[in-house]
């Protein structure tokens, strides 16, 4: 249990595809999975993968509550541990031949001090396991999804930025969001 180095962008490690959680329940996932909680906690994080504390392997959490200073006016998400995630776009209505998308700023434990405008499905369907192996099916949508593909993005190598389609609509937290806490983002 303890607080661990985030890495940068930059660093390679963030770049790489990762592997499949093939054992539950052991002590050294249990760990794990404590370190990275501790460590979003530590910088008000909204999520944290296993690469950003070089960690190679399909495992994420999120979760705030109504008193996180960095998004002061996001719905509280609750606490998950996500394992060999599997994520499904939905459609917003029947109507809808594509899944909606709607674009909302986004920041990183990865990419400090920054946050950039993302497009991110509005609706999603998300499945896996939880560290005991049970399984985890939920249809969420709003804030709550895009927490989750953010976090779920940094299994495949992606960063926020890379999603993005303005770049004039990227740049340092303390310029565009006076006065919001950006002691560090995700």
């Amino acid at each position: 249990m303890a607080v661990r180095d985030i890495l940068k962008m930059g660093d390679p490690r963030l770049l790489g595809v990762a592997q499949a959680v093939t054992a539950f329940d052991t002590d050294e996932l249990h760990l794990l999975v404590s370190d990275l909680l501790d460590t979003m906690l530590a910088v008000n994080g909204a999520g944290l993968a296993a690469p950003q504390i070089g960690v190679d392997l399909q495992l994420v959490i999120f979760g705030t509550n109504a008193r996180n200073p960095r998004y002061p006016n996001a719905p509280p998400v609750p606490k998950t541990v996500l394992i060999n995630p599997l994520i499904t776009p939905l459609v917003a209505n029947e109507k809808d031949a594509v899944p909606g998308e709607e674009e909302d700023w986004e920041g990183c434990l990865s990419v400090p001090g920054l946050r950039g405008l993302v497009p991110r499905f509005s609706q999603i369907r998300y499945t896996g396991f939880d560290q005991y192996g049970d399984a985890i099916d939920r249809t969420v949508q709003g804030f709550h999804a895009r927490v989750v593909q953010h976090e779920c993005d940094h299994l495949i190598g992606k960063l926020y930025p890379m999603r993005m389609r303005d770049f004039t609509r990227f740049g340092y937290t303390d310029v565009l969001f006076p006065g919001l806490d950006a002691g560090q983002d995700d």
